[in-house]
């Protein structure tokens, strides 16, 4: 299972040293080939005179004829862009080689002002399951060349997916060493199940020695404020390696607006109409930094997340949204025993509408494994040692009656292979997930699978000595690890999912070495995980 595969240096443009010399040349020269196909205006216009790539590019939401691609023109990225304020033409190619001489789509996007000059490319066309390389330019100035893939046909047979899915990239923090490391993986995908970014100010010093102005400093409130908070984040060497090698599926948390914010209610209870617009900030600036099809392009406050990605008779993804649409807590923030509202059944995480989405999508589902990628704990987790019990209200904890429901119609409908793969917590879990968590002898409907933070919390051990005490209170809880950073890897079959639980040894410096810390096996019709 330590397959590995070439970093994507050997791809990038520019990056030349001598192991890569003819690799890179190869890529020079496709390049090049491109900039004299007909109807190219390479030495039509001068150079910006800068790089205009500095914020790397990507690929999302792969489809069986295609995916998205992405980039934001940005030659002083931490400086508001520094492009002009009028649009600007950027021609895209999807080459069959990493040399891009085969080339089998090219076209012409239009970076606008209104976007931040960013790009979001739908390739359609394409034969399902392959391999792809792509690049973009801009006058005279090439990107590098990034890798994707397809997905597999509808209902094709596929015998095996390798994936990785993370969450919480507090960029002060720590240095991206999981991305590094996540690039010398054998992976079709990788999901991103928020906390992408996060919204407080950056204090100067701390790990990453940062010197930065002072709208850095300050927590993002304003559109600007989080054009440059996604910028500053892009910049990173590793993260823009990982999302050049492979496609992402990306969804949010509460950090890419505000900590802990339901719906339309803000941590500090600001007025709504205010909320709203810091809201439509957050959105439009998440839209413009990531692969992201246009139908999610945010109609002010209001952005469409939550979708499906399929691979072939193997997989399918509901990918979700549980901020944007759910009730406001209903005990009150932080951790609270529950009350009497927590048992109204209009309490939401979901919302009603997503919430049928999501039902009559696995009543449809035909696919081995049907897995859900979001954001929050759904297992309950008893913070109260001894009689009487504590939750966390910002999790399902919070809407016990919701995730009922959400379990009752697995059971009811008779779901092939549920598994849940979550973010959030900082810390990994492995849990079985269960209709009454309290008896032992209640049966196991689901396994839910948290992985761990890439940088939040950096080296410290906040999370390990504070929940650690409470976890035998917590038997359906396979695995806790609150103190390590990383991501999980999953190699899955027809027969099993196995995930392996991976470890750097420190965030505090960037090319720190992995580990795998323990791996788990869910069984083909046997729900719950055991370790290996």
């Amino acid at each position: 299972m330590e397959k590995s595969k070439r970093r994507p240096d050997d791809l990038l443009v520019g990056r030349i040293d001598r192991r890569r010399f003819m690799a890179i040349s190869g890529s020079l020269a496709g390049l090049t080939a491109l900039a004299l196909m007909p109807g190219d205006d390479i030495f039509a216009a001068p150079s910006l005179g800068a790089n205009p790539f500095t914020l790397g590019i990507a690929s999302g939401d792969p489809t069986p004829d295609g995916f998205v691609l992405w980039t934001r023109l940005a030659p002083d990225p931490l400086n508001g862009g520094g492009m002009p304020n009028h649009p600007a033409p950027v021609h895209w190619y999807v080459a069959s080689d990493e040399g891009m001489r085969r080339i089998v789509r090219r076209g012409v996007a239009l970076a606008s002002p209104e976007l931040a000059h960013s790009v979001h490319v739908e390739v359609q066309g394409l034969k399902p399951g392959r391999e792809y390389f792509y690049a973009f330019r801009v006058r005279n100035e090439f990107s590098s060349i990034g890798r994707t893939k397809t997905a597999p046909a509808a209902g094709a047979h596929l015998d095996a997916l390798n994936f990785a899915f993370a969450t919480c990239q507090k960029w002060e923090d720590g240095f991206f060493s999981p991305y590094r490391r996540m690039t010398e993986e054998d992976l079709d995908v990788v999901f991103h199940l928020g906390d992408y970014i996060y919204e407080y100010g950056i204090p100067n010093g701390g790990v990453r020695n940062a010197a930065l102005p002072a709208p850095f400093t300050q927590e993002t409130m304003t559109l600007e404020q989080y054009r440059l908070r996604h910028a500053l984040y892009k910049t990173d060497p590793d993260l823009q390696a990982a999302h050049a090698l492979f496609p992402f599926v990306v969804t949010w948390d509460d950090h890419e607006v505000e900590n802990d914010y339901t719906g339309a209610i803000s941590e500090n209870n600001d007025p709504i109409a205010i909320f709203l617009q810091r809201r439509a900030a957050a959105y439009q600036a998440f839209y413009e930094h990531l692969p992201l099809r246009q139908a999610a392009q945010p109609q002010g406050p209001d952005m469409l997340l939550y979708r499906r990605v399929t691979y072939g008779d193997l997989a399918e993804f509901s990918v979700l949204d549980t901020r944007q649409y759910r009730s406001d807590h209903p005990c009150g923030d932080g951790e609270h025993p529950r009350c009497a509202a927590s048992f109204d059944p209009a309490q939401t995480v979901l919302g009603p509408e997503q919430e049928k989405w999501l039902h009559d999508g696995l009543n449809r589902s035909t696919v081995r494994w049907n897995v859900l990628a979001q954001q929050v704990l759904v297992a309950e987790l008893d913070h109260k040692k001894g009689p009487g019990e504590v939750f966390w209200q910002d999790s399902w904890d919070g809407y016990p009656v919701a995730r009922n429901r959400l379990l009752d119609h697995i059971v009811n409908r008779q779901i092939a292979n549920p598994i849940v793969i979550t973010g959030d917590w900082h810390s990994t879990f492995v849990n079985d997930l269960k209709r009454d968590f309290k008896n032992s002898q209640s049966p196991v409907i689901a396994t839910e699978f948290v992985t761990p933070a890439i940088t939040s919390g950096g080296d410290d051990t906040p999370y390990g000595p504070y929940y650690g005490p409470m976890i035998p209170e917590n038997p359906h809880i396979k695995l806790f690890e609150g103190d390590r950073r990383g991501y999980i890897r999953v190699n899955l079959t027809h027969e099993r999912w196995l995930a392996d639980i991976r470890f750097v040894s420190t965030v505090s410096r960037s090319d720190a070495p992995i580990a795998t810390y323990a791996s788990f096996i869910v069984e083909d019709g046997q729900p719950g995980a055991q370790r290996i």
